[in-house]
């Protein structure tokens, strides 16, 4: 199969009519009917059904669009890296994931931090969850992603190399006029009274777990869509919530944190391709280090203030 005729399919997809894919390909009306059923021929399955205003996939069309503008992607994408490097443009992007948490704070002073070193340097930012951050690593979406080993962990992967960066202590959030706030440490049976909100299954485990070991059951009655939805809920009192160290010098400003006393943890890491990898991903490491040494003390700094 060409990528000629995938990417005839995707723009009649997109624009739904088989006249306008042609005029914006430069193709006559009868030349993408052709690439269209060839391509039909080839998969045996009707790709398009017309209707009375244009064309639409089927559901098998539907199916092969969506691989078929990521095999396009990724193609456009290698050709501009060739041609980039034919002209002397040899300044690779680094595309960077991290966990919400760590996307909010720590990562982008890391990058600061890596910037002020090497110079200018392309880059993007991508937060998700772990898993998501780890597959998109080993698709090579992403040179590197900062991710936790919070429950369900991470996957012993070869293909890719894992970096320790630390350990960081969990800790409570609360509405800034919260009876708790400014006492620190928190003993968990303390809030075993509180309606609790989180927003992903690997933080709502932690705070179970941590809760389990104390002998106390915590009700976390409220689900949050993300991070920002989470703290948005704890501002306006409806909850308390379990938030990572690294997160605090990040916080909104109605908002504080308690820390725990025997806290829960989760380790740091960052992972990247073991092939390949980018030439500022070891840097952007140690800066990660760095950062995280700055943005979450050890607890034991905290109970010395």
């Amino acid at each position: 199969m060409e990528l000629t005729v995938w990417r005839t399919f995707v723009t009649v997809c997109r624009l739904g009519s088989l006249s306008a894919a042609a005029a914006e390909l430069h193709h006559t009306q009868s030349a993408v009917s052709r690439q269209i059923a060839g391509l039909e021929r080839q998969l045996g399955v009707a790709l398009v059904e017309r209707h009375a205003r244009g064309v639409r996939p089927t559901p098998a069309g539907e199916v092969f669009r969506r691989h078929a503008s990521t095999t396009l992607d990724e193609a456009d994408r290698a050709v501009r890296a060739v041609r980039e490097l034919r002209d002397g443009m040899c300044d690779r992007p680094l595309a960077v994931g991290a966990t919400p948490s760590l996307a909010a704070g720590m990562v982008p002073e890391a990058i600061r931090a890596l910037l002020r070193h090497e110079g200018s340097l392309r880059w993007s930012l991508l937060p998700g969850l772990s898993a998501l951050l780890h597959h998109r690593v080993v698709a090579g979406d992403l040179d590197i992603a900062v991710v936790t080993d919070a429950p369900p962990g991470l996957p012993h992967d070869p293909r890719v190399d894992r970096r320790f960066i630390g350990l960081d202590d969990m800790a409570v959030v609360l509405p800034v006029d919260h009876p708790q706030a400014g006492r620190r440490p928190v003993h968990i049976q303390e809030l075993a009274d509180e309606t609790w909100v989180e927003d992903n299954d690997g933080s709502a485990a932690l705070l179970r777990r941590h809760a389990a070991r104390a002998g106390v059951a915590v009700d976390i009655a409220l689900t949050a869509a993300d991070l920002p939805g989470k703290l948005a809920l704890v501002a306006t009192g409806h909850a308390i919530a379990l938030v990572p160290g690294a997160l605090k010098c990040a916080l909104r400003a109605d908002v504080t944190t308690a820390p725990l006393v025997d806290p829960p943890t989760r380790g740091i890491y960052t992972i990247t391709l073991h092939r390949d990898p980018h030439p500022s991903a070891a840097a952007l490491t140690d800066h990660l280090a760095a950062a995280f040494n700055s943005f979450s003390p050890p607890q034991a700094a905290l109970l010395a203030d």
